[in-house]
């Protein structure tokens, strides 16, 4: 892993895998971990904390409990990007908090914004950032030097975005921390005629807005993506659409970006993975990016 992330990945296998958070370990499952643990059943047993299914949830979704082990605080910090920070917090879906797989695309919007940076240090970019979520990708930009738009419908997570922003050293910065449903907003976006530089989407495969609407990726992702590739300013440069649980493959989006931009600037995509310390990788969604 990256040495400025105080994350590993210990070992993966049998549906599960081992994590270490600054220290603390955690089992929790995952899915695309099909083959066996490497690692001994008493290693695995060494844990801070277990993320243990529900079998009672009739609503079949992630939801589970955790069981905790020593003096597992009930939240920390661990730093993720640079000097930024990331609370941790153990949820009933079994999130913590951070996708540390996302740290390619940290890495892709720092760079682009420090080098328009460099070009003219007086010069606005402005990156909206869909499904925020605590916010991490919100964190980079800002930090490189962007004003930052940052919409969720979940108000416990941008009240975690902006006490991350906070434990970052950036709490004011120029970030605007918006309850809202993702594709309401774009919706009035257009309306009010506003353009960014730069566009982050993280999409859920299914979840509800700030007001109960329903999304679904497979019936909404071509019209979202298009609907939101215009709030792109005449100078924009970069548009990123991250993907989870959908069963659709990078090229998919890739190829829809494509039609999107026609040969203007470049489309790539691939999976998102992490390499455990056991020298395995582990797929963690898709991403397709533009770039001018």
């Amino acid at each position: 892993m990256h040495k400025d992330l105080q994350y590993s990945l210990i070992d993966t296998g049998d549906k599960r895998k081992l994590e270490s958070y600054n220290g603390y370990i955690i089992d929790r499952p995952d899915p695309q971990a099909l083959w066996p643990k490497k690692l001994s059943t008493d290693i695995w047993k060494k844990v801070d904390a277990v993320f243990i299914d529900d079998s009672n949830n009739t609503k079949r979704d992630e939801r589970g409990i955790w069981k905790t082990y020593k003096d597992l605080p009930e939240d920390f910090s661990i730093q993720f990007y640079g000097d930024l920070r990331c609370n941790i917090k153990l949820n009933p879906f079994k999130h913590t908090g951070i996708f540390p797989e996302q740290y390619d695309n940290w890495q892709f919007i720092d760079k682009i914004v420090k080098k328009e940076k460099s070009k003219d240090k007086n010069r606005s970019i402005k990156v909206l950032n869909l499904f925020g979520y605590t916010g991490c990708a919100s964190l980079v930009a800002a930090a490189a030097g962007a004003e930052v738009t940052h919409v969720d419908a979940s108000k416990p997570s941008i009240g975690a975005g902006m006490k991350n922003a906070e434990l970052s050293g950036l709490k004011d910065a120029p970030i605007r921390w918006i309850l809202d449903d993702a594709f309401a907003f774009v919706k009035k976006e257009l309306r009010r005629g506003n353009t960014y530089q730069g566009i982050i989407m993280d999409p859920p495969a299914f979840g509800r807005g700030a007001a109960g609407q329903v999304w679904k990726l497979e019936e909404q992702f071509v019209e979202f993506v298009e609907e939101t590739a215009r709030l792109l300013a005449p100078d924009a440069l970069f548009f990123i659409v991250n993907g989870y649980a959908s069963g659709y493959s990078h090229i998919a989006y890739k190829q829809n970006l494509e039609m999107i931009f026609d040969k203007n600037g470049e489309v790539e995509s691939k999976e998102l993975l992490m390499k455990d310390d056991q020298d395995r990788y582990l797929p963690c969604g898709i991403v397709a990016r533009w770039k001018s």
